[in-house]
């Protein structure tokens, strides 16, 4: 019940449950996304113990990857002592498949003047379940449990969760556990028929404002499409105390 298997130092074994939903033959690319969050943490606390945390991921993704073992690499663009660049990457037979970069920060006490302006959505417990298999197809997507208010093409609310570890037998953040999820955000609010028109992303940033917190992950999410072949899908993401950060994923749009 993992979405990957622990197979060497910097080596991990995809499961059945890292299946694609435009082609279960190769990974989602949301759990690679949280394997990498994991190995920077992992490496920021084999480092140092001063408690850096992350504020933002960014992933840029250069291809697909078959559901196989993939190896991980880690290491510091921009040292610093309160805040410093971190780059993961991961790849599979010698060829990178996905960049990712880090800002770690130090964390300060800044409860006096904390707040947000986002709107607050249903909790979970307001919203239909929903089952997105189906739509879509793969074990990543069977994996999750989805409960969602639909509000018009490109537009709705949701919460998501999953039994699933990232990594077998290891203890992940929330926040690592979060990054393995935000990239279903791009399948749950469609604006087209995913069988007439491809939207897959091409890259993916996450801001964080605070911690996450336990418990369901939340989704106010637009997806919008341009006149030329560019999409965009763009979230404010919640725990169940409110909202913690965006996340904004760019899209290829391709009519089949």
């Amino acid at each position: 019940m993992a979405y990957f298997e622990r197979t060497g130092e910097h080596r991990f074994r995809a499961t059945e449950h890292v299946g694609g939903a435009w082609d279960p033959a190769t990974q989602h690319i949301a759990s690679a996304l949280g394997l990498l969050a994991h190995v920077v943490e992992q490496d920021r606390d084999a480092r140092r113990g001063d408690g850096l945390v992350i504020g933002r991921l960014s992933y840029d993704i250069l291809g697909t990857v078959p559901v196989e073992e993939v190896e991980t690499t880690v290491s510091v663009l921009r040292p610093g002592r309160t805040i410093e660049l971190v780059e993961a990457r991961l790849s599979h037979g010698g060829r990178a498949v996905v960049v990712g970069r880090a800002w770690l920060m130090q964390p300060r006490d800044t409860e006096t003047w904390a707040g947000t302006s986002y709107a607050a959505i249903p909790p979970p417990e307001e919203m239909d379940p929903w089952d997105p298999t189906t739509l879509w197809q793969g074990g990543f997507i069977a994996s999750a449990e989805v409960r969602r208010t639909w509000l018009g093409p490109g537009r709705g609310s949701f919460w998501v969760r999953t039994e699933h570890d990232l990594v077998d037998g290891e203890k992940a953040s929330r926040l690592a556990a979060v990054a393995g999820l935000v990239d279903i955000a791009n399948g749950m609010a469609v604006r087209a028929d995913p069988g007439e028109v491809a939207f897959p992303n091409i890259d993916l940033t996450v801001h964080f404002f605070r911690e996450p917190g336990e418990g369901w992950l939340g989704f106010d999410t637009t997806v919008s499409f341009g006149p030329d072949g560019l999409g965009l899908t763009s979230s404010v993401l919640y725990d169940e105390a409110g909202a913690f950060g965006t996340v904004n994923q760019i899209l290829t749009v391709r009519p089949g």
